[in-house]
């Protein structure tokens, strides 16, 4: 069988260091539990940290982080759809919204359920993902603040995630700058400004980061501890936190190039082999996991001198060298993977997920 692992004291390492820089800057923030793809277990796991607040991008995860803590504060992190209103308004305490449409079916929704809803309004600050553009955000604003089941508790900005547009002062300042006209020509308080992602953390720790921004949003640096700016481990963070093991059902020494007129296999690749290899053998073991749950860019064994060849549906094939290896059927390889290759392997069913 193959496993993913999550090591709880690393997850709490991660999470003692980042709080820790928050409080010094006085900075609120939250955790973005989409990777978990709403896997009680590991959601239980992020909320024992002490979190007050967890985003998700699936209200069927909102749901179950509500059946876990139902005191905990949940915000949907992208503009709801028609049809999910009556669900964001029962399982979100705060939504992400961009369309004055939406937040009128908000408002309504939220009347009927005899609650208040909070709204952040999202910008758009060059990314060209989810965003009101800047000009508009006056008249925009001027259309909501006076709905009556509706209260804007922030605005804020996605970076990065759609076409890779760093966050920077100038647009950090920016966005401070909308906060201050809103108040000022509305006499409306603004609570958050909400433009910290993970791959805004890199500012923090060079002391460039605006004072007006006051809440973060973080999911990847949190559970791999990486500086999205480099691609490197942020010094003090963990980077194994999750960890991928697959067990060996197969040993066998084979030849190097197969044999028979090649086609293209079940991913559709027309497959090229080195001539030099012919007539070669090694040893390669056949895993059991396959591209139904992660994808190969994605992983990389933790020992370095396995390489892996090749993958079909339900099986992964690494070569394990010329010479006899130490290992054997039924033993377990250990990879690395990255947060692309943690999302997929944790939203396949066919995954067992541990904590350690």
């Amino acid at each position: 069988m193959a496993f993913i692992e999550l090591n709880r004291l690393k997850l709490k390492h991660n999470y003692d260091f980042l709080e820790n820089i928050f409080k010094q800057n006085n900075i609120d923030w939250g955790i973005v539990t989409k990777l978990l793809c709403g896997n009680p277990v590991y959601l239980k796991e992020v909320i024992d940290l002490g979190i007050k607040q967890v985003l998700d991008s699936r209200v069927s995860n909102l749901k179950a982080i509500k059946r876990i803590d139902p005191e905990i504060e949940t915000i949907y992190i992208k503009p709801p759809a028609k049809r999910s209103i009556r669900s964001v308004v029962k399982y979100a305490d705060i939504s992400a919204n961009t369309e004055l449409y939406t937040i009128k079916l908000l408002n309504e929704e939220a009347g009927r359920q005899e609650k208040t809803h909070k709204i952040l309004i999202m910008i758009e600050m060059g990314d060209l993902r989810e965003g009101v553009l800047g000009d508009n955000l006056i008249g925009f604003y001027g259309k909501i603040f006076n709905l009556p089941n509706i209260e804007v508790v922030g605005i804020g900005t996605n970076l990065n995630c759609l076409n890779g547009i760093m966050p920077n002062q100038d647009k950090l300042i920016q966005l401070g700058l909308y906060k201050q006209l809103i108040e000022a020509k509305f006499k409306k308080k603004i609570p958050y400004v909400s433009g910290g992602s993970s791959v805004t953390i890199p500012l923090i720790l060079k002391r460039i980061m605006p004072g007006t921004v006051n809440h973060f949003r973080v999911g990847e640096t949190l559970y791999f501890g990486k500086d999205l700016f480099t691609g490197k481990r942020i010094k003090g963070m963990k980077s194994d936190i999750f960890k991928l093991k697959t067990e060996i059902i197969e040993l066998i020494e084979k030849p190097m190039v197969p044999s028979g007129e090649v086609g293209t296999n079940v991913a559709g690749e027309t497959l090229e082999f080195d001539e030099k290899d012919l007539g070669k053998k090694s040893y390669r073991a056949i895993l059991d996991i396959g591209l139904l749950d992660i994808n190969l860019d994605h992983i990389e064994a933790v020992d370095k001198k396995i390489t892996v060849t090749g993958a079909s549906s339900d099986m992964i094939v690494v070569d394990l060298g010329t010479k006899k290896p130490r290992y054997k059927v039924g033993d377990l390889i250990e990879f690395k993977i990255d947060y692309m290759g943690a999302l997929t392997i944790l939203n396949s069913d066919y995954i067992t997920k541990r904590v350690v």
